[in-house]
């Protein structure tokens, strides 16, 4: 969770050992931003792609999705990342326990 990045953070844990936590954390709140983003558009309806009145705010939303999302490096990346992140810390610690 992002609390625990930061109390990880504040306590002086480096980052690389947070940089599979912190690709986890943008891509659950780049999803979780779409999935608003989608279902306010479900609610306003025809609204919701108007550039004015009531739908306005969720049209630019939804416009914003992408540029928050792309600048961080793509989900499959950051997913790909966290799972070779997880990998080679599982076979470092197994490597240890045998010694």
């Amino acid at each position: 969770s992002c609390e625990r990045v930061a109390y990880a953070l504040s306590q002086g844990v480096p980052d690389l050992a947070l940089g599979a936590t912190c690709a986890l954390l943008k891509v659950n709140s780049s999803r979780c931003f779409e999935f608003c983003a989608r279902e306010a558009s479900q609610i306003f309806g025809g609204s919701s792609i108007v550039r004015e009145g009531q739908g306005k705010l969720v049209e630019r939303l939804y416009r914003d999705v992408r540029q928050a999302a792309i600048p961080g490096g793509s989900e499959e990346i950051l997913l790909d990342f966290t799972i070779r992140q997880a990998v080679a810390k599982d076979l470092k610690k197994h490597k240890a326990a045998k010694i």
